[in-house]
């Protein structure tokens, strides 16, 4: 197994060095700065696009985008792609990028829609940030076994927490397959509905949830004590 080489090895690439800085200096999961880039490689020019060129090669960084935890400075290096500094990793072909007419085809076909999350673009997250909707590349396993990259709509921060994400289809089909006939009725309603359309029950029990704990023990105690006037 070859080590790996220090990122202060000049005789490398500005791109290779800095993955090789991340790794070294960062770790993964830790955070960094546009700051600390330009002290680690002040003789380097536009040393943060060098770093942005290594998300071709499979290596995830998080702005604030798509971590809100980070600060608008900030940047966190959230998995290692390809070892770029092994002779012919750094020259693998990067994705192809989608034309206008495949992002508006997925973009329609999903709803306009987050489909991990159902959050729709400029609606806002919890924390007042505005949601942008976005093309991702997921891993699908087929009913046949045989894997496929599929394209998704997904809001920014399900994109990069999905990304090692893998559907299984063919598990899908078997876990309906096992439905006893009323839950395939309604299941298939919500195929044809689009969406699933909640009864009154499952909308109570969600306010209930929602509700702080003292509130959510004043609901059980009165159920309960009507549960026993009944017996």
């Amino acid at each position: 197994m070859t080590s790996m080489p220090s990122w202060r090895d000049t005789s490398y690439g500005s791109m290779i060095r800095g993955a090789l800085w991340l790794e070294q200096e960062v770790g993964v999961g830790g955070i960094f700065t546009k700051t600390d880039l330009r002290t680690a490689f002040p003789e380097v020019a536009q040393i943060d696009r060098r770093l942005r060129d290594l998300r071709d090669h499979g290596w995830q960084i998080a702005t604030n985008r798509e971590d809100p935890t980070l600060r608008q400075e900030e940047q966190r290096y959230v998995q290692r792609g390809a070892e770029v500094w092994v002779p012919g990793q750094a020259k693998a072909k990067p994705k192809a990028a989608l034309t206008a007419a495949q992002r508006s085809k997925v973009l329609h076909d999903d709803g306009f829609l987050c489909r991990s999350c159902g959050i729709a673009p400029g609606e806002q997250y919890e924390d007042g940030t505005s949601a942008q909707l976005d093309i991702a590349r997921r891993a699908v396993v087929l009913a046949d076994g045989k894997p496929e990259i599929q394209l998704i709509a997904e809001c920014n921060r399900c994109r990069v927490g999905g990304r090692n994400r893998v559907d299984d289809v063919g598990a899908l089909l078997r876990r309906l397959e096992a439905l006893g006939p009323a839950e395939k009725r309604i299941f298939t309603g919500w195929l044809e509905a689009g969406e699933r359309k909640l009864s009154g029950l499952e909308k109570l029990w969600g306010t209930y949830r929602a509700l702080p704990a003292d509130s959510r023990r004043v609901i059980r105690q009165a159920v309960r004590a009507d549960g026993r006037s009944e017996a």
